[in-house]
C-alpha cells in the first residue's frame, strides 16, 4: 500500500497474475496436428493408398491448419486487448505465432505432397 502524501489515505493496486491464453495453446496443438496429418499424406499418398486417401488426409490437414490459424488470430486479438487495469492479462503471443507457422506449414506440406503424388501418378 502506497501512502498518498499529505493525507491519511493510501493507494492499493491489485496485481492480477497473467494467464496463458487457451486459444494460443489450442492453435499450437492444432498446428502440430496439421503437420502430423501432412506426414500421413506423404505416407499413404505415395504407397498403395493412392490419391483418394492422400486427398482425404490433405483435406483433414488443411481444415486443421485453418482452425489453427483462426484460433491464433483470435488469441493474438485477445492478448492485445487484455492488460487493462483490473482485468485479466493474457500471455502466449509466441504460442499463437507458432500456431500460425505450424498450421501454414502443415497445409503447405500436405498440398505439396498431394500435388507431387498426382504428378508422379500421371507420368
Amino acid at each position: 500500500m502506497d501512502v498518498v502524501s499529505g493525507t491519511r489515505f493510501g493507494l492499493v493496486q491489485l496485481r492480477v497474475v497473467p494467464i496463458t491464453s487457451g486459444l494460443a495453446i489450442g492453435s499450437l496443438i492444432a498446428g502440430i496436428a496439421s503437420i502430423l496429418v501432412s506426414l500421413l499424406v506423404i505416407c499413404f499418398g505415395f504407397t498403395a493408398g493412392g490419391p483418394w486417401v492422400g486427398g482425404a488426409f490433405t483435406l483433414l490437414s488443411v481444415l486443421g491448419a485453418g482452425g489453427a490459424i483462426a484460433a491464433a488470430v483470435l488469441a493474438l486479438r485477445q492478448i492485445r486487448r487484455s492488460g487493462e487495469p483490473g482485468r485479466v492479462r493474457f500471455t502466449g503471443r509466441g504460442l499463437a505465432i507458432s500456431g500460425i507457422v505450424c498450421g501454414g506449414s502443415g497445409a503447405g506440406i500436405s498440398l505439396l505432397a498431394l500435388l507431387l503424388e498426382l504428378v508422379f501418378r500421371s507420368s
